[in-house]
């Protein structure tokens, strides 16, 4: 039987009723899209604070680019740039976070702090100790698909069987279906045809019975298909935002909250029932 609700430690939403909102707040340098602009503390609180006004649920901190060609960094320096933002956000701010990291160091000390999810790109595959970590505090965990797929008859399967072998290193650590989210990673490991593909047959991911995440947020495939910069594609996020929330998914991750948040709204409406809103 699939979950009703989403374990956040001590919380939990109820699936099924409205769409998630998830503010990404990047706290680096390379970010493909608003790198350096949140590094500075003070920054990043401003923003998070505008996006929880905006209707974000939960704030999503990053400490490291997953850009193409983005350069690593170690746990030590993925830390001196999220830890002292999770934890203002969650004592000053009293917010739900995500963090997404790669890094079990990471998010251990991030959960410490009163993070509630983990969201890890890597699907566990670079530190499936995460998942240990996110068991003992009772946290929510993403696991996103981030392997080479080809466009093609073959995509989607390929993408249910690499999350599936994901989700089972989840559950061998002790994560409960209430605490696993999966994303099938638009614009990780697929050109502009398969993202597109995904996005056409997003509904199959419903298949895993587990709360589902999407990513879609300026990402390059909207670019490539409208010819616009990074900065001009919220209409086509919204376009992708609409037609996830069609298709099931149950949280979306974007940069621009506010106008996200309307999308979302307006097609909870249409595909979940009005009112919309608890």
């Amino acid at each position: 039987m699939s979950p009703t609700r989403l374990r956040l430690c001590h919380q939990s939403w109820p699936l099924g009723a409205r769409t998630y909102i998830m503010g990404i707040l990047n706290v680096t340098p390379d970010s493909f899209s608003d790198g350096g602009r949140f590094v500075d503390p003070q920054a990043a609180l401003r923003h998070a604070e505008e996006m929880v006004r905006n209707g974000a649920d939960i704030i999503d901190v990053g400490g490291e680019s997953t850009r193409p060609g983005f350069i690593p960094v170690t746990a030590e320096e993925e830390l001196a740039r999220v830890l002292p933002v999770v934890t203002s956000l969650v004592r000053d701010l009293g917010v739900l976070v995500s963090v997404d990291t790669s890094k079990a160091e990471v998010a251990g000390s991030c959960l410490a702090a009163g993070a509630v999810m983990i969201n890890d790109v890597r699907g566990l595959r670079r530190d499936p100790a995460i998942a240990r970590f996110c068991a003992e505090a009772g946290a929510a965990l993403v696991v996103m698909h981030d392997l080479p797929v080809n466009a093609g008859a073959g995509l989607m399967d390929a993408i249910l069987q690499d999350l599936a072998e994901s989700v089972a290193v989840a559950r061998e650590a002790g994560l409960e279906p209430d605490q696993i989210v999966v994303d099938p990673g638009v614009g990780f490991g697929k050109d502009v045809a398969g993202n597109l593909q995904l996005m056409r047959e997003l509904s199959r991911l419903q298949e895993m019975g587990l709360p589902t995440l999407l990513g879609t947020s300026r990402k390059s495939t909207i670019g490539r298909v409208l010819d616009l910069p990074v900065n001009e594609r919220v209409e086509g996020t919204a376009a992708t935002v609409a037609l996830g929330i069609a298709a099931g998914v149950d949280i979306v991750r974007v940069h621009d909250v506010k106008e996200m948040s309307r999308v979302a709204r307006m097609a909870d409406a249409i595909v979940r029932g009005w009112p919309a809103r608890e």
